[in-house]
């Protein structure tokens, strides 16, 4: 599919609902609020195309941006374009899931993670946490430095009653991922998770709700999920 064939298709499947559910989460124009499952048949159709990527996550149109991720080619994005796709990001479904899933099967995860936390901006600083996270899905544990995900875990635990909106939610969100995905740190989320409780985090007009870390993993771990890796980090 041509760029202008996937505008078009975008533009036909894009209905008022979905549009107000997504502008409740903080969407904004332009869009035409298309679901993700309208999504994935291009995706399915494309695969993997770098140059069409580029061009529909440049229109900042949030469907358009959003599907640029899902067929997005991490072996040959660049630094710099994932930074300008993180400053580009003006609300969570891109910076915390677009950005990070490719930015995490890119080279320069761990790399990007570590600058992009260090960030005074809300998304971007949200984006980085959200790499973390997605990187200990897909990395073998034995690749992971665990002494670094401690260090950041107690970072988060220490600061995201106090941070900003996003941020706190990513990195209530890390600790569980670091729980999750990599089994000798669990019992260290499960702590931490004790400690902070419930997380109070502004989810716009929705009925969404922060998951209470601890409660969530024993989920996890009584459905022998913990410790499961995933093959790629995008969805």
């Amino acid at each position: 599919m041509t760029f202008d064939e996937i505008m078009a298709y975008l533009e036909e499947k894009g209905n008022d609902q979905t549009k107000s559910i997504l502008i409740k989460h903080g969407a904004q124009e332009p869009f035409f609020g298309v679901k993700v499952g309208d999504l994935k048949p291009i995706q399915k159709k494309i695969k993997k195309d770098h140059e069409l990527s580029l061009k529909l996550y440049d229109t900042g149109n949030s469907d358009a941006m959003y599907l640029a991720g899902l067929i997005a080619d991490e072996k040959l994005i660049t630094k710099e374009q994932l930074q300008q796709w993180v400053e580009q990001a003006y609300w969570y479904m891109i910076s915390e899931y677009t950005v990070a899933w490719i930015a995490a099967e890119s080279r320069f995860g761990w790399e990007l993670a570590s600058e992009w936390i260090e960030s005074d901006n809300e998304m971007i600083a949200a984006a980085g946490w959200s790499t973390y996270s997605s990187l200990l899905s897909i990395t073998p544990d034995e690749e992971i430095d665990t002494d670094l995900i401690r260090s950041l875990m107690d970072r988060a635990a220490k600061h995201l009653h106090e941070d900003e909106n996003r941020v706190s939610y990513v990195m209530n969100g890390f600790i569980i991922a670091a729980g999750a995905f990599v089994e000798s740190l669990t019992e260290k989320a499960m702590s931490l998770g004790e400690k902070i409780g419930k997380v109070k985090v502004f989810m716009g007009e929705t009925n969404c709700k922060v998951p209470e870390i601890k409660p969530y993993l024993q989920k996890m771990a009584d459905k022998g999920y913990i410790g499961r890796k995933k093959k790629m980090a995008r969805c």
